[in-house]
């Protein structure tokens, strides 16, 4: 066995990690990736509007298990503010002096909210089926492609992981390297990995409330999950998935 992750581990050190970009006076990179001037925007209804069961956290906890079935039954846009919103939503937008932080419903290294939410669409109220980004800023969804083929692709490009075809919705969160490394550099991407725990685990417990279950993905072709995002893979890159549809009934 290679000795690769060993290797990363030694090489992120904190006496072997460069200066930062931050030390040496360069601008903190924006806090999302910008909207195309002729993006189609859609706005997403208020979170806290959706009516479901009351469950307790320790509840939700308890009961969620991984879940590869679902029901065709389609999500409404208020439960995927819902997911959106407690899982990168924007609770607090603060203005300093040098640089600006965003303060989420989930924990990050600094602060650095290093994440794009991508999100492939097979059954939203009032969606047409395809890929999305969610922009927290404007707590809104950016249309990025409603191309038919694209659940196949991305099913594909999971190794044919075939909860991707089935699913509601797929999360695929984006690592934007630059946002991480400007205050972290190297070390930054372990931060990157932990991260992305937090941000798939609020997922899978905001599900349980409103009946979903959720698989979460880790087994996929790098290269071609990046391919059909359009992400160059270096800059930025896809880090984990995250099926989610209706709990079956029965």
């Amino acid at each position: 066995m290679k000795d690769t992750g060993k290797q990363f581990i030694r090489d992120t050190y904190y006496d072997r990690v460069s200066q930062s970009a931050q030390e040496q006076g360069a601008p903190q990179p924006p806090l999302e990736l910008p909207i195309p001037p002729n993006a189609v925007v859609i706005p997403l209804p208020p979170f806290d509007a959706v009516e479901h069961p009351p469950m307790t956290l320790v509840d939700a906890i308890v009961q969620r298990r991984s879940l590869r079935q679902y029901r065709q039954e389609a999500l409404s846009m208020g439960e995927l503010s819902l997911l959106l919103h407690t899982s990168q939503g924007i609770t607090e937008l603060i203005e300093r002096r040098k640089f600006s932080i965003t303060l989420r419903t989930v924990p990050s290294a600094g602060a650095r909210h290093a994440f794009e939410t991508y999100l492939l669409i097979n059954q939203v109220e009032g969606l047409t089926p395809g890929l999305y980004r969610y922009s927290a800023l404007q707590h809104a969804l950016v249309e990025i492609s409603i191309d038919p083929g694209a659940a196949e692709a991305l099913t594909q490009a999971c190794f044919g992981q075939k909860q991707v075809l089935n699913a509601a919705v797929t999360f695929v969160w984006v690592a934007v390297v630059e946002r991480m490394a400007w205050r972290y550099v190297e070390r930054g991407y372990r931060y990157l990995f932990l991260d992305a725990g937090h941000v798939c685990q609020n997922v899978s417990i905001v599900a349980e409330a409103i009946d979903c279950g959720v698989c979460a993905i880790a087994a996929y072709d790098d290269e071609a999950v990046n391919a059909v995002l359009g992400l160059d893979g270096e800059s930025q890159f896809a880090i984990y998935l995250a099926a989610l549809g209706k709990k079956p009934t029965g």
